[in-house]
C-alpha cells in the first residue's frame, strides 16, 4: 500500500505495520523546488487519511538530509518582473510564501506524530521542516544551519515560528539565526532542539527513529491523536484554557472502545488491536 504514495522526489515505504517511512530523494542534495515542496505537503495529507499511526521522516543520500531551498527557484522568484505595482507584487507574494508554509507544515497536521531521523547537513529549509515535526532525532554527524540571513532573508517557512516554542535557549536561537552559523546535533541536543543524538550515521538513526515509531504505533490511535493534539493548543495558549479544552476533548474521547480494549488486553496478557483512527467514509470529515 504504501508506495502509491511514493513520487517522483519522495519514497515511502511501510517497514512495520502502520509505521510508514517518507524519505527525501532529490539528487544531488534535496535542494527543494516548488514540485518538491508541492509533492512533501500532499504526501503529508494523503497519509493523514490512512491508517497511519507514526512516520518516520528522512533522506536517502547519507550525507546531507536537504540543502534547503533551490537556490535557482529563489532567484529566479526574487526578480521575477511583473506589470503589478509593489502593493500588488507584494499580495502575490505572500500567497506563494502561504502555499509554501502549508506544505512544509503538513506533519503538525497530521492526527499521527511524525519523527524526523536526521543526518548530515541540514540546510534552511530543512531546519524549518524538521522544526515542523513532532520529535527530533538526529545522528552525531547531523550538522545545522538557519541559511536564510546568508541569502538575504529572514527565515519564512517555518522557523522563527516553531524554534523559539521548541528550544530552551533563546539567546542561541537569536544567535544562529541571525549568524546562519553552522552548529553539531550535539549543540542542538543543549539548545532543546533534539530529543537525542545517535551516534553514527543515516542508518543508526533511522533505525532508532522506526524503533521508537513502532512503539507509539501499538497505542491507541485515539490517545495518540488527542495526546498531539491537545500539546499542540498548549503551546498557543493559556493553561487554564488548555484545561478546558482537554476536559471538552476528552469528554467525547473518554467513549472510545479503545479504552475497553487496552483493559481487555492487559488481562488477557496479549497486544492490544485498535481500529483504524478513521474509515474511508469518514475521512473527509
Amino acid at each position: 500500500m504504501a508506495s502509491q504514495f511514493s513520487t517522483k522526489f519522495i519514497h515511502v515505504s511501510e517497514p512495520y505495520p502502520h509505521v510508514f517511512h517518507v524519505e527525501l530523494s532529490r539528487k544531488p542534495v534535496n535542494a527543494f523546488n516548488v514540485e518538491f515542496w508541492t509533492q512533501y505537503g500532499e504526501v503529508f495529507d494523503k497519509l493523514a487519511e490512512e491508517d497511519v499511526r507514526a512516520v518516520v521522516l528522512s533522506s536517502t543520500l547519507p550525507k546531507i538530509f536537504t540543502a534547503g531551498i533551490d537556490l535557482s527557484d529563489l532567484a529566479s522568484l526574487s526578480s521575477s518582473q511583473s506589470d503589478d505595482d509593489t502593493a500588488r507584487l507584494a499580495v502575490k507574494h505572500m500567497k506563494h510564501i502561504k502555499t509554501f508554509q502549508y506544505a512544509i507544515g503538513a506533519p503538525a497536521r497530521c492526527p499521527f506524530p511524525v519523527i524526523a531521523a536526521i543526518h548530515g547537513a541540514v540546510l534552511g529549509l530543512g531546519v524549518d521542516i524538521v522544526c515542523a515535526c513532532d520529535i527530533r532525532y538526529a545522528a552525531s554527524n547531523a550538522t545545522f544551519s538557519i541559511k536564510e540571513a546568508d541569502v538575504g532573508l529572514a527565515a519564512d517557512i517555518g522557523t522563527l515560528a516553531y524554534l523559539p516554542k521548541i528550544a530552551g535557549n533563546i539567546s542561541l536561537v537569536r544567535e544562529f539565526c541571525y549568524t546562519s552559523q553552522t552548529f553539531s546535533a550535539a549543540v542542538a541536543e543543549k539548545m532543546g532542539l533534539l530529543s537525542s543524538v545517535i551516534e553514527g550515521g543515516r542508518e543508526d538513526v533511522v533505525g532508532a527513529a522506526l524503533e521508537l515509531a513502532k512503539v507509539i504505533a501499538s497505542k491507541s490511535p485515539i490517545a495518540v491523536a488527542g495526546t498531539k493534539h491537545i500539546i499542540s493548543h498548549a503551546l498557543d495558549n493559556s493553561i487554564a484554557a488548555n484545561l478546558d479544552y482537554t476536559a471538552v476533548w476528552n469528554g467525547g474521547a473518554l467513549q472510545t472502545r479503545d479504552i475497553i480494549e487496552n483493559v481487555s488486553a492487559m488481562k488477557a496478557r496479549r497486544a492490544p488491536t485498535f481500529a483504524p483512527l478513521r474509515t474511508k467514509a469518514t475521512s473527509k470529515l
